[in-house]
């Protein structure tokens, strides 16, 4: 940004407050001196605990809500292996899911991989000695503690302190043409999902595209960009939630995992139609929520698809045994599942039986 001639930049500057109505912010420098500037628009993208927001919430109608999840994170990190090369295969994400707790494991371009243990605060704290840290390593993650190193390990984490995660909603993102709220200010969101940044890079385009539409007229644009954003903004922050779960739990499901086959074949056979939710939200500009109304969609047509292939498989067996004469005992001997029962019966009952 310090490129155009009509940017300034100051550092050290603590915004203390801003009149949204006059225009004006207020701030200290590191000198401890109040600096007063009148602006045209006020932009908050001054993250989770934006100033700018809790000046907002000043106003009346402003709404707002914050939940902390009670697990916290530490980052640890595995090395290049002995021959400089990454320590494991690169083009994954690495999960260690243990319900309550999880590892997980990102490669960085120097070969090393960022890892970070996630778990309760109440696990962090329980934690006093050496001993028992590799011992829940040895326990949970065997496999990670010669890639992590036990000396490093038990440096890191007893150097370190958990850090807290935080998920922000709040409506409206816009003062009158005065002030806008962008990124973590406006949404922050737990990190399951991948997606905080490129949320906050996607408001900057949506702002960009509105403001275009109306020449530049703030009056006009930005409502419409709280319009737009609000959303896609809550949907990808309870999807980040959801994830939270899934990453550390689900994932070792045998459900799980016949859900993400069946959505990759169906993916394959119909490409256009069928796209798996993660594909939708990682891959796409698909607004946030419109990902999250089409996995609606899935779900309903993959319970509609099984409820009729249970019905047709009824169907099927009632008339071959019908057909072969065995009408008074096809469910003397065949034990059924209640759903299944129900439905045998509905077609026994059409085909008189």
């Amino acid at each position: 940004a310090e490129q155009y001639n009509n940017v300034r930049i100051f550092f050290s500057h603590k915004l203390m407050a801003c009149d949204f109505l006059s225009g004006e912010a207020i701030f200290y420098n590191k000198h401890g001196e109040e600096v007063r500037t009148k602006v045209d628009l006020i932009v908050g993208a001054d993250g989770a605990y934006s100033r700018v927001r809790k000046q907002m919430m000043k106003l009346n109608r402003f709404d707002y809500q914050q939940q902390y999840i009670p697990h916290g994170y530490m980052e640890l990190n595995i090395p290049p292996g002995k021959d400089g090369q990454f320590a494991m295969e690169v083009n994954y994400l690495h999960i260690w899911p243990r319900h309550e707790y999880m590892l997980i494991a990102l490669p960085n371009v120097d070969k090393s991989y960022t890892t970070t243990l996630f778990m309760p605060f109440e696990k962090f704290e329980s934690i006093t000695s050496e001993q028992q840290l590799l011992g829940m390593f040895q326990r949970e993650f065997p496999d990670s503690l010669p890639l992590l190193g036990q000396k490093q390990l038990v440096e890191t984490f007893f150097s370190s302190t958990p850090q807290a995660m935080v998920s922000v909603k709040c409506h409206p993102y816009h003062v009158k043409g005065q002030a806008v709220l962008l990124g973590d200010a406006a949404h922050a969101m737990v990190p399951f999902y991948g997606q905080g940044m490129n949320c906050g890079l996607e408001d900057c385009i949506v702002l960009n595209e509105i403001l275009d539409k109306y020449g530049d007229d703030f009056e006009k644009a930005l409502p419409e960009y709280t319009q737009l954003r609000h959303p896609d903004a809550v949907a990808i922050c309870e999807l980040a939630m959801y994830n939270y779960i899934e990453m550390r739990s689900k994932v070792t499901t045998r459900s799980f995992w016949l859900r993400k086959q069946l959505d990759n074949f169906l993916y394959w056979l119909f490409p256009s139609t069928w796209v798996p939710l993660y594909t939708m939200v990682s891959f796409t500009r698909i607004p946030y929520h419109q990902c999250v109304l089409h996995r609606k969609w899935q779900d309903r047509m993959l319970t509609l698809g099984l409820g009729t292939a249970a019905a047709a498989t009824g169907v099927a067996l009632v008339a071959t045994w019908y057909t072969l004469g065995h009408q008074g005992h096809i469910f003397s001997n065949l034990q059924l599942p209640v759903s299944l029962t129900t439905t045998m019966s509905q077609v026994q009952q059409w085909l008189h039986i």
